[in-house]
């Protein structure tokens, strides 16, 4: 297949240059990956495809708005990167608007919802490892593969703050409220994880991020919950602040969102608590 030298050097400079992730790097390679066969099938070249008729052909295969903006956007860092190393002289993508999909609104636990979670580890085998995993979760919102990688001396429980390792290899500062001080205090007093991580997993190195789905998915049956998993933490961990009185630009800090745009989806959180305040402070409310 022609091109597959430009996609192995494009995932090279994605992993070194960009530091992507990868799970984005997995996902650009099948998208582009799928785009070259399309290529040859078509007997088109990178520079003369109608694009338009590719995306018609991912939309009538049944692909999700969502699938294809993802993939557009793949296909657009790929021509920029082709471009940029001169392998073409032209970009097709140019005029190609990204395909607009409507962000569905994140499930979310109820405060007594998270209050019964954050009460059940106290019955279990390993209450205080699970209480401050749960804890720590809702208490900074961080991703699995933030908390997984937290060291021991990313954690400074006197200040109240820890340093996460965002995407990217970008470093913030997320403060940590008493309740989740205290849990991981006990934890680390008590249990005495051995090796350098927070959470250590077998040999001292790292959990998986399987383990810790393993561990919210059995707690999320313990809730009676349905289906539990991680990125529901961080929603919920999001959208309480804003229901508090948080404001948009500071939830997309202690997200380490690069970009607002990202944030917006807790936005029917926000425009909930503006019409509450405008009709409770505003005169003709």
């Amino acid at each position: 297949m022609n091109h597959l030298r430009e996609l192995d050097a494009f995932m090279v400079h994605l992993k070194t240059e960009q530091g992507a992730s990868v799970h984005t790097i997995e996902a650009y390679n099948r998208d582009i990956l799928n785009y070259l066969i399309f290529l040859e099938e078509s007997q088109r070249s990178l520079e003369s495809v109608d694009f338009e008729v590719y995306l018609a052909h991912l939309r009538t295969g049944g692909r999700s708005t969502r699938s294809i903006a993802r993939a557009v956007s793949a296909l657009r860092s790929f021509y920029r990167f082709l471009l940029a190393d001169g392998k073409i002289e032209k970009n097709p993508l140019l005029d190609i608007e990204t395909p607009r999909f409507k962000a569905p609104i994140p499930r979310v636990l109820s405060e007594d919802e998270m209050k019964k979670l954050l009460k059940l580890p106290a019955d279990q085998k390993l209450a205080l490892r699970d209480g401050a995993v749960l804890e720590l979760l809702y208490a900074t919102g961080l991703r699995v593969s933030e908390l997984i990688s937290l060291k021991k001396s990313d954690v400074n429980l006197d200040a109240g703050y820890l340093v996460a390792m965002g995407k990217r290899a970008k470093e913030r500062i997320v403060p940590i409220g008493s309740y989740a001080r205290e849990m991981v205090r006990m934890y680390l007093e008590q249990v005495k994880p051995q090796g350098p991580f927070l959470f250590p997993g077998r040999g001292g190195m790292a959990a998986t991020r399987q383990s810790i789905w393993k561990l919210i998915r059995k707690y999320g049956m313990l809730l009676k919950q349905g289906r539990l998993y991680p990125h529901m933490l961080r929603h919920t961990f999001a959208t309480h602040l804003l229901e508090g009185g948080a404001d948009l630009r500071s939830v997309q800090l202690l997200l380490g969102h690069e970009d607002i745009s990202t944030t917006q989806i807790y936005t029917h959180v926000d425009r909930k608590r503006l019409k509450e305040l405008h009709k409770k402070y505003h005169p003709r409310g």
